[in-house]
């Protein structure tokens, strides 16, 4: 079985707070989401726990319980720009790193196949906690062998843990306290009130009873507790550069025209970026002068941007400005974002480089030679039949497309205008998924269908059914 290794700086937050405010490390502290009284609580030290100072209180409550507590705000910005460094830093010890998108401060690693770089994994354990350590984090490393049980471990101890089998492992989590970890307080405290304090004491519960008191958060808890929801490890993978490149047939010295060169350019560079969610906020430019090697030359705009003209402008600037001692014989251009705003998104979709009115005119030639049914649309109605739940309609005008943000992409399913007879009877299939039964029809003509999606040997999904009446086989639509 692979291992796994669970890296926890705890309360992350409070330790980007006492980074700022190094003075407050002998008093209670707490991280709140507002500065102002009635401020949620959302991060403690030890200190302010001893105190009774637990997350999910008000800033006001905390300060009645003890006098000595200091808070502050720490921006989600700057959690999420100190998450992504870590995971880059860690992704010296593993090239499998997934940082909890829950939980800042918390990551898994993988330590499959790292047998020939450490001579154990109490080594790797402590590789990686000395050079948190060296950073100035108060880190908790667990090596073991699944997600919750490494995390929670890792979330009441502190130092390094290597665990050798999972029995040991469950054991250790089972006596972890539900106030070490990140559970919703008032579920938390209704647990305490029942005398349920420990992973283990949740665990003596039934999952279902669990779920029709207290909600689905307390019921996905348990499964995760009791191995039951299981994910693989989901890693980061670093982005690649937004780089363009080209090669000239002839050394070229003059600026304007190398200027239309990187014009070329540009435009699919900022595509990339929107496709990222992100604006420019310097392009490197880097050019090959013959025999005289590589000379980079930066541009940025005084603010991030995705205007094409501003960039080209400061691009001719920097090239009238760079006095080549030879001609350029190869370009390459390097663009380097941050993130977006939603109006400089939109804006860059409202200057698409589509022509509308184009398109149109090609419509028009392609109706004028083929007639007015050559082009048309699918329109939904309502239909019995999967073949009578669309019509066509003739497409007068092209509009631009209205993509919605979704966060799982689904799968589509191409519906053939007619079912297609199979010329092979029975099931040319591996697996079959159904049925899903189709019948009625009775105001017209009675139909009886039974639908399959089928995965053929070359990996493709079908989508068949079989009629009783007939009985054949037909296909009716494939999933891309």
């Amino acid at each position: 079985m692979d291992r796994l290794a669970c890296v926890s700086l705890a309360a992350f937050p409070l330790q980007l707070l006492l980074r700022r405010h190094p003075e407050w490390v002998a008093h209670p502290v707490a991280v709140v989401a507002e500065d102002r009284p009635q401020g949620l609580i959302l991060w403690v030290n030890e200190a302010a726990r001893r105190a009774g100072v637990l997350s999910g209180l008000r800033y006001a409550a905390g300060c009645s319980l003890t006098a000595e507590l200091r808070a502050g705000v720490v921006p989600p910005a700057e959690i999420a720009e100190v998450v992504a460094t870590l995971t880059e830093r860690l992704g010296r010890f593993t090239p499998e790193v997934e940082p909890s998108p829950e939980e800042p401060g918390v990551f898994w690693l993988s330590g499959a196949g790292l047998g020939r770089l450490y001579a154990s994994l109490e080594e790797w354990a402590r590789a990686i906690f000395t050079d948190l350590s060296s950073m100035g984090f108060r880190a908790t490393v667990v090596v073991g062998f699944t997600r919750f049980g490494t995390y929670a471990v890792a979330s009441a101890r502190e130092g390094t843990v290597v665990f050798e089998n999972p029995g040991q492992e469950r054991a250790a989590a089972q006596q972890v306290r539900l106030d070490r970890l990140d559970l919703d307080p008032n579920l938390r405290d209704t647990l305490s009130k029942l005398g349920m304090a420990t992973v283990g004491a949740l665990l003596s519960l039934p999952a279902g009873g669990l779920f029709e008191r207290f909600g689905s958060e307390a019921y996905r808890f348990h499964r995760a507790a009791s191995g039951d929801l299981w994910a693989p490890l989901q890693p980061h993978h670093a982005e690649e550069p937004v780089r363009q490149s080209l090669i000239l047939d002839q050394p070229e010295t003059n600026a304007t025209r190398l200027l239309f060169l990187v014009k070329r350019f540009l435009h699919p560079l900022l595509l990339t970026l929107v496709a990222r969610g992100e604006a420019l906020a310097e392009l490197t430019l880097r050019l090959l002068l013959d025999g005289r090697g590589w000379r980079d030359e930066r541009v940025c705009p005084a603010a991030p941007t995705l205007d094409a003209v501003q960039v080209l402008d400061l691009v001719r600037l920097r090239l009238e400005a760079a006095a080549l001692p030879a001609g350029v014989i190869e370009i390459e251009l390097t663009a380097s974002g941050v993130p977006a705003t939603p109006e400089q998104l939109r804006l860059f979709a409202e200057r698409s480089r589509r022509d509308l009115d184009a398109a149109n005119r090609s419509l028009a030639r392609v109706r004028a030679t083929f007639g007015d049914g050559a082009v048309v649309r699918a329109r939904l109605t309502d239909g019995h039949l999967p073949e009578a739940s669309f019509k066509w309609e003739p497409l007068e005008q092209v509009v631009l497309p209205k993509p919605r943000q979704v966060m799982l992409r689904n799968l589509v399913r191409r519906i053939f205008a007619k079912p297609v007879p199979l010329a092979t009877p029975g099931r040319p299939s591996i697996t079959l998924h159904g049925p899903h039964i189709v019948s009625g029809g009775w105001w017209m003509r009675e139909v009886h269908r039974e639908y399959y999606f089928v995965e053929t040997r070359h990996g493709e999904m079908l989508w068949v059914f079989y009629d009783p009446d007939r009985q054949r086989w037909f296909l009716h639509g494939k999933v891309d």
